[in-house]
């Protein structure tokens, strides 16, 4: 079996890291972590530019057309820079969401836009429980003639401060349902939280916030089989992005101990650096294999693309947060300092490790899948 990277992938990757390397410097990430809108304008056009926005939507709709493990790539080289701002809420949690669930209306007027860069979206998803079941869905939607009226409050919704539209997932008679909220809506309320890692996650309350009926996302009552197949798109995508800073971390962390050196010889040499550095190498190809297949399980629709998700996302929750710990050690007393870089992916480690459940509910998840 052939487990490596094809060729464009692997010119997708190089090209990426070449890119983000010159135009993403921590410089940069440390700036978006104060700055008001946390991103910066300039990098998203280029992004744009290279058609990563539109990189896993169909030719139709001004997208490349690619695969869904082609954006995994992408989003591995982000997270290995820790690229700020909202694209993967706007392309994941939005843009996908559109494609999978949207008439065909709604997919030429969001998707050529978000593509191009022209746009800004985002998901309000969780709310005050916590849970990433129906039963946690408290904000309600309820008719008013043709229209809909929303209220309720989401929280920790990514980039909504900068948002032009955002897809709310609310209560209806029901079930579930999906709705397309412009962000100027009146009775719409956005503000920000303050978070360790500067991303930017909001609280949003809609009060009497009236949507037309045209901008139900779905089918009435029918919204929640859309957001179980987005998280296990989000999930997997998280992955990547975790993947992508392990990555970094182990690999600053060995190029550290081969230079650094004590009682006269390199750190490296000793054995205890050895192992933990060894330890560390084998989770993060571990989990390379892993959300590579889970991205693949996500493009052929697999029946086991829900328990991929799930073991990636178990794995790579202690893979990252493992790497980023371990490269504070082996960098000493610099490791914990504001200068070093190391820090921001420790504390990015910590944010991803509760982002769509930590590995203990992924684990439980997983035993429910295998019906044990």
């Amino acid at each position: 079996m052939d487990f490596d990277l094809g060729e464009e992938q692997v010119m997708l990757k190089t090209s990426a890291r070449d890119f983000l390397e010159k135009e993403c410097p921590k410089k940069l990430v440390r700036d978006m972590m104060d700055d008001d809108k946390g991103y910066s304008p300039e990098l998203w056009r280029q992004m744009a530019d290279l058609s990563w926005h539109g990189l896993a939507f169909p030719e139709e709709y001004d997208g490349v057309g690619s695969t869904f493990l082609d954006l995994a790539v992408l989003l591995e080289e982000m997270g290995r820079a820790l690229v700020p701002g909202p694209f993967v809420p706007t392309v994941v949690y939005a843009g996908r969401t559109i494609l999978a669930a949207g008439n065909e209306e709604q997919k030429q007027r969001f998707l050529p836009a978000i593509a191009g860069g022209e746009t800004i979206m985002t998901m309000a998803l969780l709310e005050a429980s916590g849970d990433l079941e129906p039963s946690g869905i408290a904000v309600t939607a309820s008719p008013s003639g043709q229209d809909f009226v929303i209220n309720g409050t989401k929280l920790f919704v990514p980039d909504a401060h900068i948002a032009d539209h955002l897809i709310c997932v609310a209560r209806t008679k029901e079930g579930i349902s999906l709705f397309l909220v412009d962000t100027k809506s009146e009775g719409l309320r956005v503000e920000v939280l303050s978070t360790m890692t500067g991303e930017k996650l909001c609280e949003v309350t809609f009060s009497d916030v009236t949507v037309p009926g045209s901008n139900l996302l779905g089918e009435l009552n029918g919204g929640w089989p859309v957001v179980r197949n987005l998280l296990d798109e989000a999930i997997v995508g998280e992955c990547a992005w975790m993947m992508g800073g392990a990555r970094w971390a182990l690999e600053t962390s060995v190029d550290y101990a081969k230079e650094r050196e004590q009682f006269g010889v390199p750190i490296g040499t000793f054995q205890a650096i050895q192992h933990k550095l060894a330890n560390v190498a084998v989770e993060v190809e571990g989990a390379t294999s892993i959300v590579y297949y889970a991205a693949w399980t996500i493009d052929e629709n697999d029946p086991g693309k829900t328990l991929a998700a799930s073991v990636a996302k178990a794995w790579c929750s202690d893979a990252y947060k493992h790497a980023a710990f371990e490269g504070v050690q082996v960098h000493g007393g610099i490791g914990f300092t504001w200068d070093h870089d190391m820090h921001l992916y420790f504390k990015r480690a910590k944010s991803s490790q509760v982002a769509f459940g930590d590995a203990d509910y992924h684990r439980e998840r997983i035993a429910q899948l295998l019906d044990v």
